[in-house]
């Protein structure tokens, strides 16, 4: 069988076994993985930007997500919790935390100082420099963050199947299972196009947002330059 016949077969794309479903599942513990680390990760990013403390935290979380184990750390949480679709979003949503945390604080300590004190000497209190100058300045390098999350985590959820039996890494481990290489090849394929797809569009929204970070920058430089 030709590498390409599984994809193009259309029995393989229905059902819950099939490619279309597993897709959709693939995506969602994407979603909701980034999401939920995205609630915890951007107040405190911003927290800890804004006020330069707690950055041992970010330091501490960036170092332990790159000796963190992924299947490991899997392995752990189905076992002591048992499978489903919590554990694994759960476990996904730590992996993603420190990218997203580690970017914001970035982006919010690393915001045009000369913007800020502008914000400042217009008489912004300190939540409206975050708000007015600070978040939209840094919100490029928040994109950043949720891009190398998204990334890992659509990575890491086709290891999860091994616990789960669900998303794109099915086809990966059946294939494995059963000696079907294009079944094995479809899933590979089909997470590499995820990947990408997921990346352009998220790229696509940081270079808009770059765009008009240097609109806000001039309007707060300029609204600075008016004589009082």
């Amino acid at each position: 069988m030709n590498l390409f016949d599984y994809i193009s077969d259309p029995a393989n794309w229905q059902g819950e076994a099939g490619i279309g479903y597993l897709l959709l599942q693939h995506l969602g513990y994407t979603a909701a993985a980034v999401s939920i680390a995205a609630l915890i990760a951007i107040p405190l990013g911003i927290l800890i930007g804004h006020t330069g403390r707690g950055s041992f935290l970010v330091i501490g979380l960036g170092n332990a997500a790159r000796a963190i184990p992924s299947l490991g750390l899997l392995v752990l949480i189905v076992l002591l919790l048992g499978t489903g679709n919590g554990p694994i979003v759960g476990v996904l949503a730590v992996l993603a935390l420190p990218a997203i945390l580690t970017a914001t604080a970035a982006g919010i300590r690393g915001a045009d100082h000369e913007a800020v004190h502008a914000a400042r000497a217009l008489g912004m209190s300190g939540g409206q420099v975050i708000r007015e100058v600070e978040w939209p300045l840094a919100l490029p390098l928040v994109i950043s963050g949720l891009r190398s999350a998204a990334l890992q985590v659509v990575a890491t959820a086709t290891i999860a199947a091994y616990s789960s039996g669900t998303g794109l890494g099915r086809l990966l481990i059946s294939g494995n299972a059963n000696r079907d290489y294009p079944q094995m090849f479809a899933g590979a394929l089909m997470v590499a196009l995820l990947a990408i797809a997921l990346d352009l569009a998220l790229g696509a929204i940081a270079w808009l947002i770059a765009r008009r970070r240097h609109s806000l920058t001039d309007t707060v430089g300029a609204a600075l330059a008016v004589p009082a």
